[in-house]
């Protein structure tokens, strides 16, 4: 069971698209300051153009947890464009109710980790959604990463490998509300 983390401990900020500019390094810092100094993979080296992705998204929605004024991490997303979620080619029965949310980056700080920061990222990103349904991916390569969704509620539907030089995701899915 992962440690809880009070909201008294934690100020989550909600952003959107036109709040961007202001957050974009942040964000970027925060993911730096996770994927570790020794990391210099390639999606690190692409994560500014994720960013600027996803946040270009007209309903883009992003939380940033804060200790004090220190960001110790992020959580964001969008809405899906409907026939192209990432879940739908992996699924044999279509849900009745398919408006979906990708849920695409979550970090946390290394020093705030296993302290349910990401939980309570999570549980704030996604609350009061209008969607129905939430999707993400997980690196196959990290089983206790999909171990800790799993422990949210999603469940794994199939495998993607979205890019020929990404690493093959875990698809995961999800009812919202989360239970």
């Amino acid at each position: 069971m992962e440690p809880t983390v009070s909201a008294a401990e934690l100020d989550i900020r909600r952003f959107g698209h036109d709040d961007l500019p202001q957050i974009r390094q942040t964000i970027i810092d925060l993911h730096a300051a996770a994927a570790g100094p020794d990391r210099d993979d390639d999606f690190k080296k692409k994560f500014p153009w994720f960013v600027d992705h996803w946040g270009g998204h007209p309903d883009f929605a992003c939380v940033i947890a804060y200790d004090g004024d220190e960001a110790v991490g992020f959580a964001y997303g969008a809405p899906a464009t409907y026939g192209r979620e990432w879940w739908r080619e992996h699924v044999e029965t279509v849900p009745e109710k398919t408006l979906t949310f990708s849920y695409s980056e979550l970090a946390v700080h290394p020093k705030k980790r296993k302290q349910g920061v990401a939980h309570a990222l999570s549980r704030a990103l996604l609350a009061e959604r209008p969607e129905n349904l939430v999707v993400l991916l997980v690196d196959v390569d990290h089983p206790r990463v999909q171990a800790l969704y799993e422990s949210w509620g999603f469940r794994k539907v199939g495998e993607r490998q979205p890019f020929p030089d990404s690493p093959v995701y875990a698809v995961m899915l999800a009812d919202l509300p989360l239970s």
